[in-house]
């Protein structure tokens, strides 16, 4: 089996939260997945486990640093070589730094903003770039783009300030990309969850008051599941809804309505 319809899903950020709960859900979908990962401390072996019972020749991993953008290239060509082409590009690895607002030191500043920057919108920026050449090559293509409610609305701490701009810019990225090549049957839909059940969250919750405090605030009273994000990718990834195309899709249980 190859996959849903042969199709072949790069996905970043696939070993642990919502990356790794979408991976299975596409394998399970039949597709085939490459699994991105850091690369780091324990980075592989947690890729490894979320296609532990799963045939070798459904999946792929490989490893690429997104502080480096020779990584984030190599990746893509990696990527692309691996069965010879890439049909759905999943781009999920984002970082969030918790220090770094108008009111903390030059430091911390600098950091928050270079490295957001980096990780979230130039190296996912660089993947979207070699998808559209690689895609017009094939006759199309899906990029689903996972950016978040904080692009639309702001964050109402001050130390996120770059992180929200990060998620803005990506989306921005993300609906160019659909704008400009639609009429090349690449197909770019971006995904803006809320509060989703993942250790990003949690750290982000631990900074605006306790989880308990952030739960209050929702209107469903309740977490995004991870699972609701992975069912809407493996939708998404199908290619089955062409003007959908450029669309921003919320997942917050009604607590961000626009």
């Amino acid at each position: 089996m190859t996959g849903q319809n042969g199709k072949i899903v790069l996905l970043t950020g696939a070993s642990q939260g919502i990356g790794a709960v979408t991976a299975r859900a596409l394998i399970d979908a039949g597709f085939t997945v490459i699994l991105h990962h850091r690369g780091g401390p324990g980075d592989l072996e947690r890729a490894e486990a979320v296609v532990r019972d799963v045939p070798a020749d459904r999946y792929g991993l490989l490893a690429a640093d997104f502080q480096h953008n020779e990584a984030v290239e190599d990746l893509w060509q990696a990527a692309v070589d691996w069965r010879g082409h890439v049909d759905v590009v999943v781009l999920n690895a984002a970082t969030m730094v918790s220090v770094g607002g108008i009111d903390d030191g030059e430091d911390d500043w600098v950091n928050a903003w270079e490295t957001q920057y980096q990780i979230n919108v130039q190296a996912p920026a660089r993947l979207m770039r070699g998808a559209v050449r690689h895609f017009r090559t094939r006759g199309g293509g899906v990029l689903i783009t996972i950016s978040s409610w904080v692009a639309q609305q702001g964050v109402t701490n001050p130390a996120m300030i770059a992180y929200a701009a990060s998620k803005g810019a990506v989306r921005a990225a993300a609906q160019s990309v659909a704008r400009g090549y639609a009429r090349d049957n690449i197909l770019s839909h971006i995904i803006a969850p809320g509060i989703v059940r993942t250790k990003m969250s949690e750290d982000f919750a631990a900074l605006q008051g306790g989880e308990e405090k952030v739960t209050k605030s929702l209107a469903m009273g309740e977490w995004v599941p991870p699972s609701e994000i992975a069912s809407l990718v493996t939708f998404l990834a199908r290619g089955k809804s062409k003007h959908l195309s450029g669309a921003t899709l919320d997942v917050n249980g009604a607590t961000y309505v626009r």
